[in-house]
C-alpha cells in the first residue's frame, strides 16, 4: 500500500468523520470510524516494522505507532488522527521530495533521442535513433537532438550540451568535430557521420547511470537509524513518568503524540537526494547517498596521470637532433614516415608539422612494439625506440620520445609532453582547503615524469611505474585514518582502481562510458575542478543533513518535556508536530541550492 493512499484514506476518515461530529452531531461514530482507519493504518505500519526488524534494522517508526495506538486507546481520537495525517503525509512528502531532488536526472530519460534524418544516396529518411548504424550519414535540423555520437562531416553548427555536461554555454563545432548524443543543434543544420550506435553513444551510458542513482541508505543515514533505541527509550521514560506523576494515561499519550520522530526520518534522505541532484545539476552524477557520504569526509585523494592531471594528448616538446642534421630534416623524415602510422606519437608529430613538410614514404614496414623503417627521398629511415633505430652509443632520455635515424646515421629525437589541465593546481589547491590531507598520484609513466608534475601541482605523494594491479594494490593499503580514499581516472584503464577506491569518480565524457560498471560518481565534462565542486557539495549535503537530524532531535526532546506537564493537549501536539516535520523537509532541501551563487558552468 503506497504511501499515498494512506494518506488519502487518512483524510477521507479525517473528513467523514468532522462530518458525523460537528453536521450531525454523531461523536461516536466519528470516533469509531477514526479508531478502524486508523488501527488499520498502524496495523500495515507495523507489519512494514516487524519486516524491517527481520532485516535486522530498526525504524523509527514505532514511536509513531506507539503515539497512534495510545491516543485512540485513550480516546483522543482526533490527535490519533492528526499523527496518521503527520506520518502518512510526511512520508508522501518524502516521496515528493525525493521526485523533486531527482527531477534533473530522470528529465534524461524524458529526453532521450528518439528518431534520426537518414542520408543515403542523395534521400533523407527518417528512422528510429536506435536504427543508426555506424558510419552512416545522419541529419540534424536546427533544433533536434544529436541521436548518437557522430563526427561532423558537413557544415558549422553551435551545440547546446547542458543536458550532457553541465556547460550552459553553446559549443562550437565544425567538420572533424565529435559529437556527443543528446547534444541539442542550434541555427545551423549539420550532416554527421554516426560513430557509435544509440546503444552504445553518450546518452545511453549517461541513463543507465541515472539508472543506477536511486537513493541508497549512506552510514549517516543508518546512524539516524541508530539514533531510534535511546531516542524510543527517552519518549518512554518521560511518557511514563509523566502518567505516573499525573496519574492521567492521557498524559502518556500527549508526550508520544510529540515524540513522533517524522523529522529524523526525513532529514537526512532528502538531504541525500537534494544533495545528489545538485551534483547533477554541476555536471556530475553520483549513484548513491553514500557516495555523498564518503566525498564530503574524504582524507585522501589519488590520481591517474593521463587524462586526468593532464589532458591526454602529448605534444610534442622538444627537438634535438644530431651534429649532421638540422630540426627541420629531423622532423620532415620523421614526420614522412609516421603519417600513415595510428600511434599516438605519430598523430601528434603530424599535426605538429606543416603538410609540405611530408614526402611520400615507400617499402613502408612496421616493427611490433619497436618502430617504422621506410624510404624517404630515396634514405633508409628508421622511427621508434631507441635500440630500434641505432647500436651508436647514445644516452636514452628519461621522457617520452621517438628516435630518428637516416641510411643508419643517428639523426636525432624528438620529445612529447603531455600538456598539464590548466585547472589542476587549483583544483588540488581547492581540494586541500576544502581538508582534503592527502594527494596523490598514481601513474603507469615513468616515476621521474610523475615527479616532475607532481611538484607543478603540488602533490603530496607520487607512485611511477605501476601497472593496473599496483594502483589497486597501493589503494587497499591506505590505511583507516587516511580513509575515505577517492580515486580519480579517465574510466578505462583505470577501472580496477576505481573499484579498488572507497569512491571511485570517472573523468569526462569517455569516461562516463567506461566506468559506468566501476565509478561511483561521473564527472561529465573534462574539467578536473569540478572534483573540488562535488567535494564541496558533499560537504554542504552532510552539514544540513547532521544539522537538520540535530535541530529535529532538540525540538522534540522539548516538546516530549512539555507535554509532559500537560501544557499542550494531545491535538494541539500533534499540530506542532506536523509543523515540525514541514520544517525538518524545508531544511533539508536546501541542500539542492548553490548557496555560494557560484554557476554549474564553472
Amino acid at each position: 500500500m503506497s504511501h499515498g493512499f494512506k494518506l488519502g484514506m487518512t483524510l477521507v476518515a479525517g473528513v467523514v468523520a468532522l462530518i458525523l461530529e460537528f453536521g450531525l452531531h454523531d461523536a461516536l461514530f466519528a470516533q469509531i470510524l477514526v479508531t478502524v482507519i486508523g488501527a488499520f493504518v498502524a496495523l500495515t505500519m507495523l507489519i512494514e516494522m516487524i519486516r524491517t526488524l527481520r532485516s535486522g534494522k530498526y525504524g523509527v517508526d514505532m514511536l509513531a505507532i506507539m503515539a497512534i495506538v495510545a491516543t485512540l486507546a485513550v480516546g483522543e481520537y482526533w490527535a490519533g488522527l492528526m499523527v496518521l495525517v503527520m506520518l502518512t503525509g510526511g512520508d508522501t512528502l518524502e516521496d515528493y521530495a525525493s521526485h523533486k531532488a531527482g527531477q534533473e536526472l530522470k528529465s534524461l530519460l524524458d529526453n532521450s533521442p528518439q528518431k534520426a534524418h537518414l542520408v543515403k544516396n542523395g534521400r533523407t529518411t527518417d528512422i528510429l535513433a536506435n536504427e543508426v548504424k555506424v558510419d552512416d550519414y545522419i541529419l540534424v535540423k536546427p533544433g533536434e537532438q544529436v541521436p548518437v555520437d557522430s563526427r561532423v562531416i558537413k557544415g558549422t553548427a553551435t551545440m547546446d550540451e547542458s543536458s550532457l555536461t553541465g556547460e550552459s554555454r553553446p559549443v562550437e563545432k565544425g567538420v572533424g568535430s565529435d559529437i556527443m548524443s543528446g547534444s541539442v543543434n542550434g541555427d545551423q543544420a549539420i550532416t554527421l557521420q554516426a560513430t557509435s550506435t544509440a546503444a552504445n553513444s553518450q546518452y545511453q551510458a549517461i541513463i543507465k547511470l541515472v539508472k543506477q542513482s536511486a537513493s541508497q541508505p549512506a552510514r549517516f543515514v543508518r546512524m539516524a537509524d541508530r539514533y531510534a533505541v535511546p531516542f524510543t527509550i527517552i519518549a518512554v521514560l518521560i511518557a511514563v513518568i509523566a502518567w505516573l506523576i499525573s496519574g492521567d494515561p492521557v498524559r502518556l499519550a500527549e508526550v508520544l503524540v510529540v515524540a513522533s520522530p517524522c523529522p529524523l526520518i526525513l532529514a537526512a534522505p532528502i538531504a541525500l537526494v537534494s544533495g545528489m541532484s545538485r551534483t547533477s545539476k554541476n555536471g556530475i552524477i553520483v549513484k548513491t547517498g553514500t557516495t555523498i557520504e564518503k566525498l564530503a569526509l574524504a582524507k585522501t585523494i589519488a590520481f591517474d596521470k593521463t587524462g586526468t592531471l593532464t589532458k591526454g594528448k602529448l605534444e610534442v616538446s622538444q627537438i634535438q637532433p644530431s651534429a649532421k642534421f638540422d630540426e627541420q630534416t629531423l622532423l620532415h623524415f620523421a614526420a614522412s614516415a609516421e603519417q600513415q602510422s595510428g600511434h599516438v606519437l605519430a598523430r601528434s608529430l603530424i599535426d605538429y608539422v606543416s603538410a609540405d613538410m611530408l614526402s611520400e614514404a615507400s617499402e613502408l614496414k612496421e616493427v611490433t612494439a619497436q618502430g617504422i623503417e621506410a624510404m624517404i627521398d630515396g634514405k633508409h629511415v628508421k622511427v621508434g625506440k631507441l635500440k630500434f633505430v641505432t647500436d651508436e652509443p647514445i644516452e636514452k632520455l628519461d621522457k617520452t620520445a621517438i628516435y630518428v635515424s637516416v641510411d643508419g646515421q643517428y639523426a636525432g629525437v624528438i620529445t612529447f609532453l603531455d600538456q598539464l589541465r590548466p585547472e589542476a593546481k587549483a583544483t588540488i589547491s581547492e581540494l586541500k582547503e576544502l581538508g582534503v590531507e592527502k594527494t596523490v598520484m598514481l601513474t603507469g609513466d615513468q616515476s621521474a615524469i610523475g615527479n616532475s608534475i607532481a611538484a607543478d601541482l603540488g602533490l603530496d605523494e607520487v607512485h611511477g611505474d605501476l601497472l593496473p594491479e599496483n594502483k589497486v594494490e597501493i589503494l587497499r593499503e591506505v590505511p583507516s585514518e587516511n580513509r575515505p580514499v577517492i580515486m580519480v581516472g579517465d574510466g578505462v584503464n583505470d577501472a580496477p582502481s576505481l573499484t579498488a577506491a572507497d569512491v571511485g569518480v570517472a573523468m569526462g565524457e569517455h569516461g562516463a562510458t567506461a566506468a559506468s560498471e566501476s565509478a561511483d560518481a561521473v564527472i561529465l565534462k573534462d574539467d578536473l575542478h569540478r572534483l573540488a565542486r562535488a567535494v564541496k557539495i558533499s560537504q554542504d549535503t552532510m552539514r544540513i543533513a547532521r544539522n537538520d537530524v540535530l535541530t529535529g532531535i532538540v525540538i522534540l526532546v522539548v516538546l516530549m518535556l512539555i507535554a509532559a506537564t500537560g501544557i499542550i493537549p494531545a491535538l494541539l501536539g500533534a499540530i506542532f508536530q506536523e509543523a515540525v516535520d514541514t520544517i525538518t523537509i524545508l531544511l533539508a532541501l536546501r541542500a539542492r541550492s548553490d548557496h555560494d551563487k557560484k554557476s554549474s558552468s564553472d
